[in-house]
């Protein structure tokens, strides 16, 4: 540990300080894994301690101490993000707010909370109080933070109706610590909200959250099945076009996904079955079923409240958005994928033409999203990995379509997003964070801002592997 990281831990040592290795390991990363890129560049990342602090007077304490000792800092919440959001790149501190888990006020259409409640709380704490539920959430609703999704998400279930957390409304108010010598609390609204939604924390800690909620429903959540993969994407798409059908996920696997990789599913389907997740309101659900009774390529094999499986394949979201790749990491470790967004009106086009061009080696798997107003697909593919090159092969093949990749194999920002910079994050590090001190390595435009993004981005000062 170097001297100056020594004096920080140490004027910190009145607070949470973990001492154990394994435990500062563990807080020290996140499911980059899910990346073999990454895996190969970060396993060895690890921070010099982990601080928790428990109220936002002790998050200022931390940021102020380590800025006197020129301490790197990195916060986390549950670590469940696969960018490498999370992981402590040139070492220092990790700040975890697992202790800033109060739900502070309930109110109608929206709630005033902390950055470390976990999702599955939040909502819980909104529907016990008011009847009402947060729009939208990662597929790791029950495990991960509402600070880490905002700092580290873009959308999830509930974005088939709601759209992406950059979009406007879908983020009321972030309360901001930044990493000065006297750091300042600041509020942001509007386009303000901007400067540090999706940054990683590289510019500011996020200490108090405002959403906006929506009523609470007791979701029927349901598979239908379809023979034809087209069939599938064109049932998905227009489902989520009924104006008077009110659903929360509309998810796409190309065959045999379910098969393969939905252990309590596949009993139900065959290996040549493409298949839906759904959840739709339980007011919407004569609607729904007059909308597939018109479907005659699409079946019904599955809904939550009335059904005879031998087993209850649990939460029909916890196959979607990422947990898709997650389910199929556990059967197959050489799979990965990509995150891609298909844009209106080429979406299906360009969904036809990455499957022709590469399936099986990569299954679609998509997921309706809702932007400007009209449905589209997110597309989280699952990719049977073998070479880097190759990898990146793929990656070129879809942004040459039209196609653009939200690279999960890379680390920083930009790649990871639109291959830009975004200058409202740029210039409020340089106000926020002047030394460059909070989740170093991950602001290419802090680091290099000529970087011409021909190849994967390597932080000069990456933890050496020992």
């Amino acid at each position: 540990m170097q001297d100056n990281v020594a004096a920080a831990k140490a004027a910190l040592s009145h607070l949470d300080i973990d001492t154990s290795e394994a435990a500062i390991k563990a807080k020290s990363r996140d499911f980059f894994w899910y990346s073999p890129v990454l895996k190969d560049r970060l396993d060895h990342v690890v921070a010099d301690f982990v601080v928790s602090p428990k109220t936002e007077a002790e998050v200022i304490e931390v940021l102020k101490t380590c800025y006197a000792h020129d301490c790197p800092v990195t916060t986390r919440g549950a670590g469940t993000g696969n960018y490498g959001q999370a992981m402590p790149l040139a070492g220092g501190c990790v700040m975890h707010l697992r202790h800033m888990n109060n739900v502070k006020d309930v109110l109608p259409g929206r709630v005033i909370t902390e950055p470390g409640v976990l999702l599955k709380d939040l909502d819980a704490a909104c529907k016990d109080h008011s009847g009402q539920e947060i729009r939208m959430f990662s597929s790791t609703w029950a495990t991960a933070t509402i600070g880490g999704f905002i700092a580290g998400g873009s959308g999830g279930v509930g974005s088939c109706t709601w759209g992406s957390l950059r979009d406007l409304g879908n983020i009321i108010r972030l309360r901001v610590v930044t990493m000065e010598e006297e750091p300042r609390v600041l509020d942001f609204t509007g386009e303000e909200l901007a400067r540090v939604s999706h940054a990683y924390g590289t510019n500011g800690i996020i200490t108090e959250i405002e959403m906006p909620l929506a009523p609470a429903y007791n979701w029927v959540e349901m598979f239908v099945a379809t023979d034809d993969f087209m069939d599938a994407v064109t049932f998905a798409e227009e489902l989520a076009n009924q104006d008077g059908i009110l659903m929360k996920l509309g998810t796409v696997f190309e065959a045999p996904i379910a098969k393969d990789f939905f252990q309590r599913v596949a009993p139900y389907v065959e290996p040549g079955t493409n298949l839906i997740g759904l959840m739709i309101a339980p007011h919407s659900m004569d609607g729904f079923l007059t909308f597939l009774s018109r479907q005659p390529e699409a079946r019904l094999i599955y809904r939550n409240d009335d059904h005879n499986w031998a087993r209850d394949p649990g939460p029909v979201f916890e196959y979607g958005w990422n947990h898709t790749t997650l389910r199929a990491l556990k059967v197959d470790p050489s799979i990965t994928y990509l995150q891609v967004r298909y844009g209106y009106p080429q979406h299906k086009a360009l969904i036809a033409q990455m499957r022709d061009a590469l399936s099986p080696e990569v299954l679609q798997h998509l997921e309706v999203l809702r932007e400007g107003g009209k449905v589209m697909f997110a597309g989280l593919s699952l990719v049977k990995f073998t070479t880097e090159a190759r990898l990146d092969e793929i990656v070129k093949m879809h942004e040459d379509a039209g196609a653009m990749v939200f690279n999960p194999h890379r680390y920083t920002l930009e790649e990871g997003g639109r291959q830009t910079v975004d200058d409202r994050q740029l210039r409020f590090k340089r106000e926020a964070d002047p030394k460059g001190l909070l989740n170093p390595g991950k602001m290419i435009a802090w680091d290099d801002p000529d970087w011409g993004y021909d190849r994967m981005y390597a932080y000069p000062k990456l933890q050496a592997a020992e």
